[in-house]
């Protein structure tokens, strides 16, 4: 059985991301060439064809981009593992609203494909805790959110 692989989000996949999920974002080094992977976790999904998401304004991710767009988002999810490829670009900063500098990059979508190997589904998708304040960290992440729901 072949591997399935769209253009744009599937349903389940887009309703994932809606919500804050943990991603891996593979991108290529602006400095080495080789590859550069990279745990995030405040994504959401625009459309079904476009994902945004936030870094620290000063991450090396953005200058990966900078030089070559080209770059893939894993996620589990769905039962599955997806990679999720495209194009990405920088959107915007973040307002003031969000006490640190983040910048807002989106991606457009040009590959969704199942990549779980054979025989196989997942069963635990997974998880993470914020190990900090756990009040601050909430209020961020809502702040976070929202300002990708602003593009």
């Amino acid at each position: 059985m072949a591997n399935r692989v769209e253009d744009k989000l599937i349903p389940s996949l887009y309703e994932e991301f809606l919500h804050e999920r943990f991603v891996q974002l593979a991108t290529v080094d602006y400095q080495t060439g080789g590859t550069n992977v990279a745990a995030l976790s405040w994504v959401h999904a625009k459309d079904e064809s476009t994902i945004l998401f936030a870094v620290d304004h000063r991450s090396r991710i953005i200058q990966n981009i900078k030089k070559q767009p080209l770059c893939s988002l894993s996620i589990i999810a769905s039962g599955s593992t997806f990679s999720i490829s495209g194009r990405a670009q920088e959107a915007g900063q973040s307002s003031s609203d969000v006490p640190i500098g983040l910048s807002i990059l989106q991606l457009s979508i040009d590959e969704v494909r199942d990549v779980m190997f054979y025989g196989a589904k997942i069963v635990t998708e997974p998880a993470f805790a914020k190990t900090y304040d756990e009040d601050a960290a909430r209020r961020l992440d809502e702040q976070v959110m929202e300002e990708l729901r602003k593009y």
